[in-house]
């Protein structure tokens, strides 16, 4: 009975320091859905292409018509396979979906948390770690911890430039009371201004 003990120990031990490193590795989290349960997975998970972007800002999407919802197998079309760029908008909130693992952003005009926000993701895809770890750093830089277990709004606003490909979403819960539409940024790449 000791013996099993000392292996269930060290086992708990395992798991617990190979968690940890999970935890802070923000290109080594464990999504907690599979690929399948992403709604337009597949349309979400694409490289963002080069070539000169067309300049928006965060108004600008605010006012996009939305669909209530396309079928979850929609590949991307019409806005949805333009670069965009957004020069700057203000992140007001900062976190890790356990589900997908994808870091969420949501972005204002303007530096107000009650402004309307648009959200913008970063996927886990391993091309774009390297992006994940500088908002990671950034971030940290500015006293803001984000990692699997840590996020949410900053606590003051920060300005941003993002560039990416708009994606439509639907309506299912994707953040704070003030993102004002279904549309994102998704794949995105963020840097604080």
């Amino acid at each position: 009975m000791v013996r099993l003990q000392a292996v269930l120990l060290g086992v708990f031990v395992c798991v617990a320091c190979g968690t940890q490193g999970r935890i802070n590795d923000i290109c080594g989290c464990l999504a907690l859905e599979s690929d399948a349960a992403d709604y337009r997975h597949n349309a979400k998970h694409v490289p963002i292409p080069s070539g000169t972007p067309q300049e928006i800002d965060a108004a600008t999407i605010l006012a996009w018509p939305q669909d209530l919802a396309l079928p979850p197998d929609q590949p991307r079309s019409g806005r949805e396979l333009q670069l965009v760029h957004i020069a700057q908008a203000f992140l007001e909130n900062a976190s890790v979906n356990p589900g997908d693992c994808d870091i969420h952003m949501e972005i204002s005009q303007v530096a107000s948390k009650t402004a309307p926000r648009v959200v913008i993701e970063t996927p886990i895809d391993t091309e774009y770690c390297s992006a994940r770890r500088i908002i990671q750093s950034q971030l940290k830089q500015r006293g803001f911890q984000l990692d699997i277990q840590h996020g949410g709004d900053l606590s003051q606003p920060l300005p941003v430039s993002v560039i990416g490909l708009p994606f439509e979403d639907f309506e299912h819960g994707r953040g704070s009371p003030q993102v004002a539409t279904v549309w994102e940024i998704h794949p995105a790449i963020v840097n604080i201004l």
